[in-house]
């Protein structure tokens, strides 16, 4: 199947992330909402790099000249994901959050376990589950509107990073199937090992950034947060079924996920030039 979008090499935007006057819950004044995206966001640069590695492993076998340049956008797309989050990783450092040892732990679990550990097919269906993860997370996000109470700076950085997630979504995707060879078991093994290790994660980091922060009443925010979550009516309810798509074994990542939030976002952001002025676009129309 293919893209339904074209995948621009965009260098990244200028959000000002390096301002003072960021608040440290930069969403709606919420911890839990604004170390969920603090979290990932340290998860980010090195997960970047994990994924380009693997597809890379497969690069130089791909004979399909289409395929071929999503592969080249997709790694220029990631390695600006890189560099972006690891700018905004910088606060969060400044804040008194470890981030050089949550960094060199989630290198040494991406590159000298599971890189040194499992097969090549293996790591890349693992990237093929966390594009699928993060793409439906962005079709999800843009839909609901949820940053529409965010500092509009790092609501553009995501929304911006959540336009590119929709539209090199299929890329590992495609190199497992076409490339790989990869069959359906493997495929949804990665998955259910996914679907644990990277909300797992998040929420290690969440508790150390809570301690840092010297959070009162812990067990209660986590409690509003997790509904926040996972509750009815939260971030994540209505994206089930596209989360379990992923388990047909005739799934392909462009059957699924919403794209008019994407298209309002490229329009205004390739109209004005300016990421904030783009994302707040698309939390007004949501």
């Amino acid at each position: 199947m293919t893209s339904k979008q074209s995948i621009v090499p965009r260098k990244g935007p200028e959000f000002g992330l390096e301002a003072e006057d960021l608040p440290r819950y930069w969403f709606a004044g919420d911890a839990f909402k604004s170390r969920f995206f603090d979290a990932m966001s340290l998860l980010f640069p090195e997960g970047e790099r994990f994924f380009i590695a693997c597809v890379r492993d497969f690069r130089e076998q791909i004979t399909d000249p289409v395929l071929q340049r999503q592969v080249k956008d997709f790694i220029y797309q990631e390695g600006q994901h890189s560099m972006v989050h690891t700018q905004f990783n910088e606060r969060i450092k400044a804040q008194g959050v470890a981030v050089d040892h949550i960094l060199k732990e989630e290198h040494h679990f991406l590159f000298n376990v599971f890189r040194k550990r499992m097969s090549r097919r293996y790591t890349l269906a693992q990237t093929a589950a966390a594009e699928h993860l993060t793409a439906l997370m962005a079709h999800g996000f843009f839909a609901k509107a949820i940053l529409k109470d965010a500092d509009p700076r790092i609501r553009a950085m995501y929304a911006w990073h959540a336009v590119e997630e929709i539209e090199h979504k299929a890329v590992a995707f495609d190199v497992y199937q076409q490339v790989a060879k990869g069959g359906y078991l493997t495929r949804v093994l990665a998955m259910l090992q996914v679907s644990i290790t990277f909300p797992l994660h998040t929420f290690l980091i969440m508790r150390h950034m809570f301690k840092v922060d010297g959070l009162k009443q812990r067990g209660r925010v986590w409690r509003r947060g997790l509904w926040w979550l996972y509750g009815p009516g939260g971030v994540f309810s209505g994206l089930l079924g596209h989360y379990l798509a992923y388990f047909k074994p005739g799934f392909h990542p462009w059957q699924a996920g919403q794209l008019d939030r994407y298209q309002t976002w490229r329009e205004t952001y390739e109209t004005t030039g300016d990421a904030i002025a783009a994302g707040d676009v698309v939390a007004r129309t949501a």
